[in-house]
């Protein structure tokens, strides 16, 4: 099954920016494809506002979140891979957003094994706070 990831991100994404509240992105810094301006990264984390004010041509697809937007006032492409994402969140209300298992990327990132497709007894993947 694909991962559900970018599903959720589209839809906490509209309700936030229905909201009139500023949709943040959690992402992993470390993560090796991500295209961010990390020098704003701390504890290996980065975090970035993604409303449509904030961004030009936004785009949440199922592999990674792209857009362009300016940082200390120079112009600059983010190409968010979707398993670097930890978290969408309100600005304004942090407890209103979606974090994210690291673990629910893993099994598309290693190779494939024969254990790969013997059902497993995961628990959820998504914690949702309200």
């Amino acid at each position: 099954m694909t991962p559900k990831r970018p599903y959720i991100v589209r839809a906490f994404h509209e309700w936030i920016e229905d909201n009139d509240l500023t949709p943040y992105l959690m992402i992993d810094a470390t993560y090796d494809d991500v295209v961010a301006p990390l020098e704003y990264a701390q504890d290996g984390r980065l975090v970035l506002a993604a409303s449509y004010q904030a961004t030009h041509n936004l785009q949440i697809h199922n592999d990674a979140i792209s857009f362009a937007a300016r940082f200390g006032g120079i112009s600059q492409d983010v190409w968010i891979p979707m398993a670097a994402l930890m978290a969408i969140y309100a600005k304004e209300d942090p407890e209103h957003g979606a974090f994210f298992d690291p673990a629910e990327y893993a099994d598309q990132q290693s190779p494939k094994t024969d254990t790969e497709n013997q059902p497993t007894s995961k628990g959820s993947t998504l914690r949702v706070l309200d």
